[in-house]
């Protein structure tokens, strides 16, 4: 049955606008965010300075990474979301019990919640050795490199096809760990983030490459991330993308 039959229009449209609200709200923090950080720079003794990380700092930064993070993944996990809530909709027709909607989602979110304490962490790690600017760019050939060419051996590992292969699999995921109540919802959720994560993980530690407030930058890769988990040949895309991010860090060894 297809998910057109199992929820009807209007279910879709209400999941589909909440989704894309989230996520425009993400983006605007983003931006807001990004033009103040562009302001603080524009003074000559604070771009030589980096800022010091104390528990606020961290705080801000965690939460920084913790908004992008939702602004990136929710779109691509919104067929997974659609096809829940057609599935708990028929479970609530015959008079079972079922988690909302929201529980799903709250147990994928909160995947990427701890990731982003993870990415503070390692913000705070390459800072601490310099290895990036007050504006969070790579500021070391070799970090950028290193971290291109970690990318692109990864997309053609075998754990990222089977990560990736859950991803665009949504329905076979859930019908294969489906579990009842609030708690089965929110361990489904987790489950499917933790494969999100192990298909892209490496691709979000790029964001230290072309700059973690450069918009432009998590914008590219969030359109990546789309295209490789909902458009066909997302496995080819995985692996072609992978040799181009292999080139790339071959050109910015020789240019840098």
């Amino acid at each position: 049955m297809s998910l057109s039959k199992r929820l009807p229009r209007r279910d879709q449209v209400a999941i589909a606008v909440s989704l894309a609200g989230v996520t425009v709200l993400a983006w605007l923090y983003l931006f807001v965010l990004a033009g103040r950080m562009s302001d603080s720079m524009t003074d000559e003794m604070s771009i030589m300075q980096m800022p010091g990380w104390d528990i606020a700092y961290f705080v801000s930064m965690f939460l920084m990474w913790a908004i992008m993070m939702i602004g990136m993944m929710v779109p691509s996990v919104a067929p997974a979301v659609l096809i829940y809530a057609g599935v708990a909709r028929k479970a609530r027709s015959r008079d079972q019990t079922i988690a909302p909607t929201g529980a799903f989602v709250a147990g994928y979110l909160t995947v990427w919640i701890f990731f982003s304490a993870a990415a503070t962490s390692a913000q705070w790690g390459l800072a601490s050795a310099a290895l990036v600017s007050p504006t969070i760019v790579s500021s070391s050939k070799w970090l950028s490199a290193g971290l291109l060419f970690a990318a692109g051996i990864y997309q053609w590992l075998p754990i990222k096809n089977r990560c990736l292969h859950q991803c665009r699999s949504p329905i076979e995921y859930l019908s294969s760990r489906w579990k009842k109540g609030y708690v089965g919802a929110v361990k489904m959720g987790v489950g499917h983030g933790l494969y999100c994560l192990g298909c892209c993980w490496v691709l979000m530690a790029l964001l230290f490459v072309g700059g973690v407030m450069n918009l432009f930058w998590i914008a590219l890769i969030a359109a990546y991330v789309l295209i490789e988990k909902v458009l066909p040949f997302g496995e080819i895309t995985a692996r072609v993308m992978g040799v181009l991010m292999i080139v790339a860090a071959m050109i910015v060894l020789a240019t840098g």
